[in-house]
């Protein structure tokens, strides 16, 4: 009985931990721009015209320089805006985490479907990407 009680209370305290959402082993933050839709390489436009219906996530590598693309799918309106939370290197990988925005409740927006997706491009690295 004492052993449960034991096991318990250490499930409870284990509870109330708090993750930071970041991986112990963040080596470092990566710099990086937001590509404006006119200058994504036409390759990279091609694949991204293919998948944009639906969610996706890639990364494309080019000219020394690394694409990270995340794509939300179709949406019924427009109004949305992909928020970059990180992007940071750890020891064996890239790590890319980004958000959906929505409209604001009072904001005034196109009635036609959009397809909501950020590119970003940073400088080119072995290390894999992980989407978060």
């Amino acid at each position: 009985m004492v052993c449960a009680i034991g096991m318990m209370w250490l499930m409870m305290a284990a509870a109330g931990c708090t993750d930071t959402g970041e991986p112990a082993n963040k080596v470092a933050d990566l710099e990086f721009t937001v590509v404006p839709e006119a200058e994504i390489p036409e390759e990279l436009a091609k694949l991204i015209r293919e998948k944009k219906a639906n969610e996706f996530k890639l990364s494309y590598s080019v000219d020394g320089k690394l694409y990270i693309v995340s794509g939300f799918g179709e949406k019924d309106t427009g109004g949305y805006s992909v928020r970059v939370n990180a992007l940071y290197l750890t020891e064996n990988a890239i790590v890319f985490d980004t958000d959906l925005l929505g409209p604001a409740k009072d904001e005034e927006v196109s009635q036609g479907a959009s397809w909501p997706y950020i590119v970003i491009c940073t400088a080119d690295r072995p290390e894999s990407v992980i989407f978060r």
